[in-house]
């Protein structure tokens, strides 16, 4: 029988298109990476019985281990936007080297196009199989090398150059990207108009009049405004000559608001943020997430125009037994829905549409904010349209005109499920006609003055980026995110995006060096070129090799005029050597070095104009006064808190590693040195209970409430608490080959039979230590890699087995039995 091998974009989408293409019928079980699970099932393909295994990959391919018999066929179901398309080769690459090899001329790889997760959409894209788009393909590539070369070139060269300089830069990396420097160039361009703007005075006439026992009307002044006082005073006194109004025309006017289009990508992120308050980011998350539940069609579209052969009856029944548009619903279909306003099709995904009912408990709060929001829009695109009456009536007061107007909703049509852009509640306009007078109540001149434009909020930032081709649907939010991230923009109260002063220093600096790399042009430009290979009309390469010459001669340029932004960086940043506390001693001069708290947090030597980079998102501080035997460097001592990790490092060797088999950020608690008192061959115990390449260290600060770390993961082990002395000993367990503990308990606390105070004893296996040690889990501020990288040390200090007592045993036994 032969072998049809599935690969979906994310194991949830797997199991769902699994599900419904065997009906239920399939068995399921990890893959080798424990993340993946293979679903199979017998079925039927291209007219012949085979056999269905259906995985996936978790985002882009970075590495493979594609082992066994192989198979016959390959059907891609991957997300169906040019980045799955690129996945698609991703997939190929690793798996045809060990495909089963069948007739010449038999096709063996398929691809799936669908967008939504229903029995209907997955079945249909089964039955109509077509191929992967290689140019598609082709156009990620290129614009993924184009972004990583010259992100990388332009964010090492401003990151290495500035951090060297100035002590006080609030970030972690100065980063430079091909579309998130215009994104924050956009930002600041708006900052820029809100510094420079200069209020300036303006007067308008206001007028009161009324008839009867009516209400005071306030009217319009026709001229709007005028910028002279003097002049304004004029028109008051024309306007005065007469006590009435006059009312020259009444003018009726039934008019439309038109329903909206069908709702594509960028249009959700603008509403979603300003009017849910949800960053795009966030955004895309919760809407991938309702995509591949099935609740949503694919989030990531350009197209508002609904395909001919669209379900809009069907897909609209599904929310009829939703009590909160249930009436609307229902309403539409007894009457009939009016046909879709005409949108863009770009040939992608049709927009984003309620696949299936849901509810705020199956969805959470934010979901179900968002599918709300989705339903809602989808509904309106199917409603007749807004109308309502305006009626303007038109005065003469003396020689000067006014008028007012009012609106009274006739049908609200779309608006009854999107409220919030219904017609609003107006007092009504009094009855009158062509020649009635009204009373003046008063005619005064108001002073006022312009404002400056608001900040940019997110919504408008996005109409921004869609306007001048900066991103893409899928890359938008991403870009927004970045520049949030690097501290280049704040996000103030509604979303408002602020620059802080290293963005504006950066975009600044761009602007005096070449304004082409903060500007949208030739960012623009580029993804025109991109979308030239995706169709087929431009060649890879070419366009590839075009784009990289032309930034590179703009990076050589921007190295050599590297002083053009140094000049704004000197005002509004603090030298280094001005920066930060003195800590710790130099190796080289033996002068104290300043410990630089603002990340990235670091020791500068000023006299040796070195710096040295430290661990992250912890306390530094020094270490006993101790130093290193390699290069004299005072030891510092990082620590994440109280209920933490903590390890001694010396800041030298932290950047420059010593040995062949470090690398740079590793502390004292993984070094290699054969002999040194604070190196992992002195202080490690023994491999760690979870990673694969972690070793337990004994903390030596860590006493009286003693403990053991993991060097690479969190776990944390504590024993002896209140010992007076804890040492690790040369010999090592015949049991486990761990290294062993010596123990020097208080004679007043010592917890050892008969009163003994002192014993030496493997951690995991002697029986007297069984109650004295506890496994737990340290409170880390950031991720710590788990897993990764030979295993290091001697004497069973990480080569040696993970503990294996012969007769495991309460508490300790449990322990070490955890271990195994």
């Amino acid at each position: 029988m032969r072998t049809v091998l599935m690969v979906a974009e994310k194991p949830s989408l797997a199991q769902s298109i699994s599900k419904i293409l065997s009906k239920g019928n399939c068995t399921s079980r990890k893959g080798l990476n424990g993340a993946c699970s293979v679903h199979e099932y017998t079925g039927s393909f291209q007219g012949q019985t085979v056999r269905f295994k259906m995985t996936s990959v978790c985002g882009h391919v970075m590495s493979l281990d594609f082992i066994g018999g192989g198979c016959d066929y390959v059907v891609l179901w991957l997300d169906c936007d040019k980045e799955g398309e690129n996945i698609c080769f991703e997939v190929l690459d690793a798996i045809q080297p060990v495909m089963n090899k069948g007739s010449v001329r038999e096709r063996s790889v398929y691809r799936a196009k669908f967008s939504s997760i229903t029995d209907t959409d997955i079945w249909n894209a089964m039955n109509c199989l077509g191929e992967p788009n290689r140019n598609e393909a082709l156009s990620v590539d290129a614009r993924q090398e184009l972004d990583l070369r010259i992100g990388c070139a332009f964010t090492r060269f401003q990151t290495k150059y500035f951090q060297g300089k100035y002590g006080n830069l609030d970030s972690s990396l100065i980063s430079f990207g091909p579309c998130q420097t215009p994104t924050l160039g956009f930002c600041v361009e708006r900052h820029d108009k809100i510094q420079s703007f200069k209020p300036e005075t303006y007067w308008i006439l206001q007028a009161k009049v009324f008839k009867g026992k009516d209400s005071p009307l306030t009217l319009d002044w026709n001229r709007v405004r005028v910028f002279d006082r003097e002049v304004g005073q004029m028109f008051v006194n024309l306007a005065k000559t007469s006590r009435e109004a006059q009312v020259q025309s009444v003018s009726k006017k039934e008019k439309t608001k038109q329903r909206p289009q069908a709702l594509n990508t960028v249009e959700m992120l603008r509403v979603a943020s300003s009017a849910l308050g949800m960053g795009p980011q966030h955004t895309m998350q919760i809407a991938e997430r309702l995509y591949t539940q099935g609740y949503i069609s694919y989030p990531r579209t350009e197209t508002t125009h609904y395909p001919e052969n669209f379900d809009l009856k069907g897909t609209l029944k599904q929310q009829t037994n939703n009590p909160i548009w249930a009436d609307e619903v229902k309403a539409l279909l007894s009457t009939g829905l009016n046909r879709p306003r005409k949108g863009t099709d770009a040939g992608d995904h049709p927009p984003i549409t309620p696949m299936r009912a849901a509810s705020e408990g199956e969805l959470g709060s934010d979901g179900w904010r968002l599918y709300e929001y989705i339903t809602r829009h989808f509904i309106a695109t199917v409603s007749q349209d807004c109308k309502y009456l305006q009626t303007t009536i038109d005065f003469s007061i003396g020689t000067e005109t006014f008028s007012c107007s009012g609106k009274t909703l006739i049908s609200p049509g779309y608006t009854a499920v999107m409220p919030w852009q219904g017609i609003p509640l107006e007092e009504s306009l009094p009855d009158c006609e062509c020649g009635d007078t009204f009373t003046v109540d008063e005619i005064k001149l108001v002073e006022k003055q312009t404002s400056p434009p608001d900040y940019l909020t997110e919504a408008e930032l996005i109409t921004l980026m869609e306007k001048h081709g900066i991103g893409t649907d899928a890359s938008i939010p991403v870009h927004i995110n970045n520049i949030c991230q690097r501290n280049y923009v704040t996000i103030e109260n509604g979303r408002k995006l602020k620059p802080t002063n290293l963005g504006i220093v950066l975009v600044h600096g761009y602007y005096k060096i070449d304004a082409e790399l903060v500007l949208p042009t030739i960012r623009s430009a580029v993804e025109k070129q991109l979308n030239l290979i995706a169709l087929g009309k431009a060649n890879y390469q070419q366009v590839l090799q075009h784009a990289l010459d032309i930034f590179k001669r703009k990076f050589h340029y921007f190295v050599d005029s590297i002083t053009s932004m140094d000049e704004l960086m000197e005002v509004s940043f603090s030298p280094i050597a001005a920066t930060g506390k003195p800590l710790s001693r130099c190796g080289k001069c033996h002068r104290f070095m300043k410990y630089i708290q603002a990340k990235p947090s670091r020791l500068h030597c000023s006299h040796c104009d070195e710096t040295y980079s430290l661990p992250q998102n912890g306390a530094i501080k020094l270490y006993k006064e101790l130093r290193c035997p390699l290069d004299d460097f005072e030891l510092v001592l990082w620590t994440s808190g109280a209920r933490g990790k903590s390890y001694p490092l010396c800041p030298y060797c932290f950047s420059n590693p010593p040995f062949r088999d470090m690398k740079k950020g590793m502390g004292c608690n993984e070094c290699t040195h054969p002999s040194c008192q604070h190196s992992l061959n002195s202080l490690g115990i023994g491999q760690c209970v979870e990673c694969d390449s972690g070793v337990l260290v004994l903390d030596p600060t860590s006493g009286p409430k003693w403990r053991m770390a993991c060097n690479k993961c969190n776990v944390v082990v504590h024993f002896f608490e209140h010992a007076h002395r804890v040492q690790v000993a040369q010999e090592s367990c015949d049991a486990c080959d761990a290294s062993l503990v010596a123990v020097d308990f208080n004679k007043t606390r010592t917890p050892l039979p008969a009163g003994e105070t002192q014993h030496t004893g493997c951690v995991f296996c002697d029986p007297i230590f069984q109650d004295l040690v506890e496994l737990k889990h340290a409170t880390m501020r950031h991720f710590m890699h788990r897993g990764g990288g030979a295993r290091r040390g001697g004497r069973g200090r990480g080569r040696g087995r993970r503990g294996n007592p012969k007769k495991p045993k309460d508490k300790m036994a449990a322990l070490a039995a955890y271990f195994v």
